[in-house]
């Protein structure tokens, strides 16, 4: 047999194959796209064998949601079905081409607001008509400074915060009214809203909160809250000021109106509350329920703690609030107040929301809402609003005149008397209560007594706080120039110091010092004035010095402490004080006459006095002090 041998063009033609081989193989290898795309495939096989349970769904961010957007879709029924597992009911719906972080403007006359898609609440809220101290318009909303959210359970145990989910945005007019609808969507039937009324030419907006066919989705039988917080921004020049003056106030248990504490942190559970006010101010955020809320768990935080450092916020309020769900569905009728606080304004509406703006309690409120209220706006309807302070201030003066008469005729009664009380007390200097009989029985024979001067000074005390609750408040004085005061609703600048003084501050205010000046003299006048009426007895040397001191204690007090008030307030103590130096000079030098004073004192000591049921008892009680005193000295005798 012939042996079998490679031969060359064998060896050729394994050479060629081999190389056609190689060639082919070099040909097919993938291109780097390919590769790309292999790996993203396998990894999007990868995501879908990732079982439901496994992926947290609790909060759901955008990238998430856009991410498997994509896989929606899809016309893979599987794979929708998949991603509604993965992400949950209204997860899933946020899904949608408004899942992202846009945001709806409306405008109306007098409010400038923003919708954002995250959350479906105002990211913006804007009042056209007013400027800051900085000339910047007045925001209540901005910059991620508010927060609402509604916390609830779903039906497949999940815990949702409507803060991070995606509503989508829908806007249509009611005649002259705007309606902006935020609905966050389960299906085209199924979906939670937000749905905003905006009227043309108010800062009421009707809010409600409402939902369709969730029955099934959301578990209505656990506790479903809604929270409310806002942090306040400074509108105010003096930071100091306007905290004073920031609180939240709020009305419940029918018509109860209370405040959270004003310069520290506080919190509070309240019952049937029907409105809430963040005040900040001079401009206020409030929200009305149509039907109160059977609980409420409010607090307010201070955030100014540096006063000598700039601040952006002063306060933090919240709340917490249980919504109403009737058959597992939502239906809560609300309205929010974003505006100025001011009087005419809030009376506007039916929720006696005026009753926010502090006027002070009892009759100092009843003072300024009857009477200096309706006055100053009377006044300020046809003069210049430095001028309407004096005027007002002059003609509540006038009124209280006969107060000052009362108390200038009492003293001058005890001045023409004190010879005569003087030479009591020195006659009994040894029996004090013997002396104190006689004192008593010689003032009501002449129809003196140390009280008919006290009294009516009493008389002017709920004027003069109704007055210093009145000027903080009174927002039509908010950036009206007078004088120098660019704002007398802040304080007045003359010097800007280099540096800045604990409790005086980095400025000089004039108004302060002119009514300090005021004070001092008024006060020197007065003070002078007791001492001569007042009787010498045991103690009176350091009552007096204690008299002197306040002489220059009060107008210092005045001085440091109103240089960061408001100017309009310091404008109205140093008219003030001018007006009760003038009326007291008027009635020492040209109305009362201490010689007819002591002629007809005298015809009263002659006539017989009938004491009244109080003196009868005050005498009766001596008498009996004084005969047991005399029983104890004859036992030791």
């Amino acid at each position: 047999m012939e042996e079998k041998k490679l031969d060359i063009n064998s060896i050729i033609g394994f050479i060629l194959i081999f190389g056609i081989l190689l060639f082919m193989m070099w040909q097919n290898q993938p291109t780097p796209e390919e590769i790309a795309e292999k790996e993203k495939q396998e990894q999007i096989e990868a995501e879908k064998s990732v079982k439901p349970q496994e992926v947290s769904a609790d909060i759901v961010t955008k990238e998430a949601i856009v991410e498997d957007y994509s896989l929606g879709n899809s016309n893979d029924s599987l794979k929708v079905e998949a991603l509604k597992n993965k992400l949950g009911a209204f997860a899933y719906a946020s899904a949608l081409p408004s899942a992202t972080d846009a945001q709806t403007s409306v405008q109306t006359d007098v409010l400038d607001l923003k919708f954002s898609n995250k959350g479906g609440f105002l990211s913006e809220v804007i009042l056209k008509s007013f400027v800051d101290y900085d000339s910047i318009p007045i925001a209540l909303i901005q910059d991620g400074n508010e927060q609402f959210n509604i916390t609830f359970p779903t039906a497949d145990n999940r815990i949702l915060n409507t803060k991070d989910l995606y509503f989508q945005p829908s806007v249509t007019q009611n005649g002259e009214n705007t309606i902006v609808s935020m609905k966050l969507k389960v299906s085209e039937s199924q979906f939670l809203e937000y749905r905003y009324e905006l009227k043309p030419e108010e800062y009421m907006v009707d809010f409600s909160i409402r939902s369709q066919g969730l029955n099934s989705v959301i578990n209505s039988s656990q506790e479903i809250n809604l929270d409310w917080r806002l942090k306040t921004f400074r509108h105010d020049q003096s930071v100091t000021y306007e905290n004073r003056y920031t609180r939240l106030t709020y009305m419940h248990d029918g018509d109860k109106i209370d405040k959270l504490a004003q310069a520290s942190d506080d919190e509070e559970l309240i019952n049937d509350a029907r409105w809430l006010s963040y005040r900040q101010h001079f401009f206020s955020s409030i929200l009305v329920a149509d039907k109160p809320f059977k609980t409420a768990a409010i607090t307010s935080t201070d955030l100014v703690k540096d006063e000598e450092v700039d601040t952006v916020f002063t306060k933090e309020f919240a709340s917490k609030l249980p919504l109403i769900f009737t058959n597992g569905e939502a239906d809560n009728n609300f309205k929010f107040y974003f505006g100025p606080t001011d009087s005419k304004i809030l009376k506007q509406y039916d929720y006696d929301l005026e009753e926010s703006i502090p006027f002070g309690w009892g009759i100092f409120g009843w003072i300024n809402k009857h009477l200096f209220i309706p006055l100053f706006s009377f006044l300020s309807g046809f003069l210049p609003y430095g001028i309407a302070i004096i005027v007002m201030t002059v003609l509540i003066k006038l009124l209280m005149s006969f107060v000052q008469y009362k108390q200038f005729l009492s003293q001058a009664k005890m001045r023409v008397l004190k010879p005569e009380l003087d030479a009591i007390r020195e006659k009994h200097k040894d029996n004090k209560m013997k002396a104190q009989q006689e004192t008593m029985a010689l003032q009501n024979k002449a129809g003196a007594s140390p009280l008919a001067g006290c009294l009516p000074g009493l008389i002017q005390l709920p004027v003069f706080y109704a007055l210093f609750m009145f000027f903080p408040t009174a927002f039509d004085l908010r950036q009206k120039s007078f004088l120098w005061a660019d704002d007398l609703s802040s304080y007045d600048v003359i010097a800007e110091l280099p540096y800045n003084i604990p409790f005086y501050g980095d400025h000089v205010s004039l108004f302060p010092i002119l009514a300090a000046i005021a004070i001092f003299f008024y006060m020197k006048m007065t003070t002078g004035q007791q001492m001569a009426s007042q009787p010498t007895q045991e103690g009176m040397p350091d009552m007096g010095k204690m008299m002197k001191y306040m002489i220059y204690f009060s107008p210092l007090l005045m001085l440091v402490f109103f240089n960061q008030y408001a100017s309009g307030l310091s404008l109205y103590y140093f008219i003030s004080n001018l007006i009760s130096i003038g009326i007291m000079l008027v009635i020492k030098n040209y109305i009362l006459d201490e010689d007819k004073i002591h002629a007809q004192m005298q015809v009263n000591k002659a006539k017989p006095k009938k004491q009244n049921k109080f003196q009868k008892k005050m005498a009766s009680m001596m008498e009996q002090a004084e005969q047991q005193k005399q029983a104890q000295q004859k036992r030791k005798k």
